[in-house]
């Protein structure tokens, strides 16, 4: 039955890879600005541009561009950038080396913090911890990224001096100077998931420590420590398992402003440098790897939910 359930999910992916790549082709094309014009400048001949659109194959229909885009890229060619020649799957691998890592650490901040906030919460209902969780899980989702950004940089790099501003180490080259300039970025960017994870897992875990069986268990001599521990986690984190799937697309999508805001040389980064350039061949690489990351997520979501769950039907 589990094998079922697999093949129609893997069915399920595939038409949505083929309309969210194809929706998205036909909105970059419809960005303002002309490469070929952007390659040869304000002074060259309409002679020069139709012959330079001709060789980009700009003059051919969106369709007709994105099907020969597509049957290039499921053979592993996602084309040269249009202004440096660079392979667009070179740039965008170098890239993504650098904001895997900094989405890695956003996630552990969400997911720890929230579970953090969410268990220290339930475990002292309705007093001042209590509160101060709620308020920061409100306050988490209501604070802009960029704003909050701003606010570090300002607080942590200009006043106090403690961390780098801006710039990026790999964590292979220099682990200690890597989670010095990565804190920031990965704190502004995972804020919003760890006040999330909070909301939720509190939420569900209210209603478990609500039920009849932990009420048998409290009968039974165990404290509320050891039955949030053992009965109340592992039935609350079903609805948080969903809030990470979505939460690594939403931090993936982030990291266009964050890599922006601190210098980062990211896959977002690489976004708003190929917006800018009107390098459509490179922004199309860039968006058709965070979709297959995203869609790959929410695969991988629906597979651990369903192994978590038995009830759900295959």
């Amino acid at each position: 039955m589990f094998l079922k359930f697999l093949l129609r999910r893997i069915l399920y992916v595939i038409p949505m890879l083929l309309i969210t790549t194809l929706i998205v082709y036909s909105f970059i094309l419809l960005i303002p600005g002309d490469p070929a014009l952007t390659l040869l400048g304000e002074n060259a001949t309409p002679e020069k541009i139709a012959q330079l659109r001709q060789q980009l194959g700009l003059d051919q229909s969106i369709i007709s561009q994105y099907f020969d885009w597509l049957i290039n890229a499921l053979k592993g060619d996602l084309g040269r950038s249009v202004f440096t020649g660079q392979y667009v799957h070179e740039a965008v691998i170098e890239r993504l080396a650098v904001t895997f890592q900094l989405v890695v650490v956003a996630m552990i901040i969400s997911i720890f913090g929230g579970m953090f906030f969410a268990i220290t919460s339930t475990f002292f209902p309705n007093s001042w911890i209590d509160y101060v969780s709620r308020f920061f899980g409100t306050l988490g989702t209501a604070l802009p990224n960029f704003w909050l950004a701003m606010l570090l940089i300002l607080f942590f790099s200009l006043h106090l001096g403690w961390v780098p501003a801006t710039g990026f180490t790999s964590i292979t080259e220099n682990p200690f100077e890597f989670f010095k300039g990565i804190l920031l970025p990965a704190i502004s960017l995972g804020a919003v998931g760890t006040a999330q994870i909070t909301r939720h897992l509190r939420s569900s875990l209210m209603e478990v420590m609500s039920a009849d069986y932990v009420r048998t268990a409290y009968s039974k001599g165990v404290n509320r420590w050891q039955a949030i521990l053992k009965h109340g986690i592992q039935n609350a984190m079903l609805p948080v398992v969903t809030t990470i799937g979505i939460l690594f697309g939403h931090l993936l999508g982030a990291t266009v402003v964050i890599e922006t805001v601190f210098a980062i040389p990211g896959i977002g980064q690489l976004a708003v440098n190929s917006v800018l350039q009107h390098d459509f061949t490179m922004l199309q690489g860039v968006v058709l790897i965070m979709i297959v990351m995203v869609i790959l997520i929410n695969f991988i979501t629906d597979i651990v939910y369903a192994l978590l769950d038995p009830r759900i039907e295959y």
